[in-house]
């Protein structure tokens, strides 16, 4: 499903995953770690930035002008039992 769905809501976790709620309800988990070694997520490790990530323009943004697709966040996250 290639869903063109606003994220609502971050709560960025230490272990690098993000739970997310996209705008029809549904709550899901992106495992960022597999990334965070390439450009330009790599900065995120530093200092906790990565547990600052917020919902800017219906996606997920961070500090220093880095953002991520929210298409990508959909299509690649699994949904998070409620």
């Amino acid at each position: 499903m290639n869903a063109l769905l606003d994220v609502v809501n971050v709560k960025a976790q230490p272990d690098y995953t993000l739970e997310l709620e996209f705008e029809n309800g549904e709550c899901r988990r992106f495992d960022m770690a597999p990334i965070m070694d390439k450009k330009p997520f790599a900065r995120l490790k530093q200092s906790n930035t990565f547990l600052a990530a917020r919902v800017d323009y219906g996606t997920v943004v961070w500090p220093g002008n880095i953002d991520i697709a929210p298409e990508t966040l959909y299509d690649r996250s699994t949904p998070l039992a409620r």
